[in-house]
């Protein structure tokens, strides 16, 4: 495995101060699990649920806010702090820290798990996992499992 990986947490202006280092840390696990050729850089951005709403209607057609998107692009992305040192660019992963504070209330968890579980989550789509069927989503959901674990995430994970 091979580290070096860039991971920028970026938190818009509306909302709250989140803590980056554990969304970073959730980032690197996950990048880590993978055996990437090269370092890359992933940007994770915390909005709000009218900001993911706007995403979705506009890149999937979903006229609702959803918990969190994932914007693939092997060039620089709306949200790269565009480095020469990290050419592979995996992509953007943006979380409601709306739909974030429901599940987590739901789910017994803290806002931190839970945004946590929303990067491990993003990042592993940007990695070209899926959930379209249930053999795409048992295999995501095991490394997601997997990698929750390393982290100490004791959150329940939707079914």
């Amino acid at each position: 495995m091979k580290a070096g990986h860039h991971v920028d947490v970026q938190v818009e202006d509306q909302v709250e101060a989140v803590d980056p280092a554990p969304l970073e840390q959730a980032a690197q696990f996950t990048l880590l699990r993978h055996d990437l050729k090269e370092p890359c850089e992933v940007i994770i951005v915390i909005s709000d649920d009218a900001s993911l709403e706007d995403l979705n209607r506009r890149f999937r057609g979903e006229p609702r806010p959803t918990d969190v998107l994932s914007f693939a692009n092997e060039t620089k992305g709306p949200f790269s702090g565009a480095s020469a040192e990290f050419p592979n660019y995996l992509g953007d992963v943006v979380i409601s820290i709306d739909r974030a504070r429901e599940q987590a209330a739901s789910a017994g968890g803290s806002l931190t798990e839970e945004l946590q579980v929303l990067t491990v989550h993003g990042v592993l789509h940007l990695l070209g996992y899926d959930h379209a069927d249930s053999q795409e989503k048992e295999q995501m959901w095991s490394v997601q499992s997997e990698i929750l674990r390393l982290l100490g995430v004791t959150i329940a994970l939707p079914e």
